[in-house]
């Protein structure tokens, strides 16, 4: 079977090594593995990088865009809550008086954020 190795499908595509890995871990790419675990990249492997590069020119979006939209297919809970978002309109919570919900909101993201922080 013919098949380059990460440095030769580097050299042959434009794409880093260290970018290889990155289009593999973010779900774009799969690459065939020798018996020594090292990554092989036959024809099949370069046309998709090609095209991918092709995708992201034509529509100026980058690979974390994509590795998003890639996981947007594949997880439905993530499918369903960020459709979720979408559709959802913002409304003051039953509790909470008009003249206080821009407090309300400040505190909360605060949280948010102390929470981060720790």
């Amino acid at each position: 079977m013919d098949a380059l190795t990460i440095n030769e499908a580097a050299e042959t595509t434009g794409w880093s090594p260290r970018m290889l890995r990155y289009v593999e871990r973010m779900g774009l790419i799969e690459s065939r593995r020798s018996p020594a675990g090292y990554r092989l990249y036959g024809p099949e492997e370069l046309q998709r990088l090609r095209t991918l590069r092709e995708l992201l020119a034509e529509f100026d979006v980058g690979l974390a865009e994509l590795g998003f939209a890639s996981r947007l297919r594949r997880e439905e809970q993530l499918a369903a809550a960020v459709d979720a978002w979408f559709e959802a309109e913002p409304a003051r919570p039953d509790d909470v008086e008009a003249a206080d919900w821009l407090r309300f909101e400040q505190e909360k993201h605060q949280r948010l954020l102390d929470a981060a922080l720790t």
